[in-house]
């Protein structure tokens, strides 16, 4: 059963200070506009910014949290917008665009990913991913798709 169309319900995501230097960290990205406010004003930003290593983990656990904990990330193919500064919201949202069965009880989901804020499109993209049958895959309907993020980690 395809399910083309189908949404995913949105993910708010606080954008902080700590969450934008954490995930540079994290992701051993030290460059001075992930980190450094003053340094980041003197190249021409108004102040630190997300960057694209943590927003990648954000829309891989978006897809995870919605899909559930068998679903595997095959392929994710995002791009760069508007920047995420501290003190805004990222929401994300996603569209089921196609899915497809395989020999076995599991289905691979192509899923188009938008993360927006207060000054537009962050992040946009596709995520490939598996999901066993039942938990997001061809066995579950419609309706069932979305609730299987609620109460997720976070």
């Amino acid at each position: 059963m395809t399910r083309s169309g189908t949404s995913l319900p949105p993910l708010e995501i606080p954008v902080t200070r700590t969450s934008i230097v954490a995930g540079a960290i994290a992701s051993r990205d030290y460059q001075d506009v992930h980190h450094d406010a003053e340094l980041a004003r003197e190249k021409g930003s108004p102040d630190i910014f997300m960057n694209i290593l943590t927003t990648n983990g954000l829309v891989g656990r978006y897809i995870t949290d919605c899909l559930g904990p068998g679903a595997t990330l095959r392929k994710v193919s995002i791009r760069l917008g508007a920047p995420n500064y501290p003190g805004d919201t990222m929401v994300l949202t996603g569209t089921v665009e196609s899915e497809t069965r395989g020999g076995g009880a599991e289905a691979t989901l192509t899923v188009r990913v938008v993360g927006a804020n207060s000054i537009g499109k962050h992040v946009t993209g596709t995520v490939t991913v598996t999901v066993p049958a039942g938990q997001g895959g061809a066995e579950q309907g419609s309706a069932d798709l979305g609730s299987a993020g609620q109460g997720g980690a976070a």
